[in-house]
């Protein structure tokens, strides 16, 4: 199974950006993943916010395909500890679905279609973060997820 982190709009940190990196660079170990960036809207000045939601959904659809397990990055959806995380990805992992794409959606979140797409949505934490430091604490608890599966000794209890 292939895993996928769709965002919108790049990252804008470097040292971010950097960290992103690594901890990409170190799930090659134990699976297929890939960042794919959507580039941020342009021009939203006019639009309302369910316009733009609508426009990054266009956008989400042009990457996602039918058999595809997507799940959203959301303040509304379950929150796991990170073993029960990497239980969940490992259940996954023996799913049928060629491709698991995790999405973090614009500054304003996503339209009702994506959320109807949606087979599932994860909460990284009560807490707000931006979008941007979701990116680096999803790569890392992704890795994290997968050191425990594997039994290695990344995670303590």
């Amino acid at each position: 199974m292939k895993f996928v982190l769709l965002m919108i709009g790049k990252t804008n940190s470097e040292s971010l950006q950097k960290l992103i990196d690594d901890y990409q660079n170190r799930l090659l170990h134990y699976l297929s993943f890939e960042t794919v960036v959507i580039p941020e809207l342009k021009n939203t000045k006019n639009l309302s916010t369910q316009e733009q939601k609508e426009k990054e959904a266009d956008l989400i659809f042009k990457q996602i395909e039918n058999q595809d397990d997507v799940i959203l990055l959301d303040e509304k959806g379950k929150q796991f500890s990170s073993v029960a995380f990497a239980g969940f990805l490992e259940k996954k992992m023996h799913s049928s679905a060629k491709r698991m794409i995790f999405v973090i959606g614009g500054p304003f979140g996503f339209s009702q279609r994506i959320y109807d797409r949606a087979n599932g949505m994860i909460s990284m934490s009560p807490m707000t973060f931006s979008h941007q430091m979701i990116r680096l604490i999803f790569a890392e608890q992704l890795y994290r997820a997968m050191t425990i599966i594997r039994g290695e000794s990344y995670h303590h209890e």
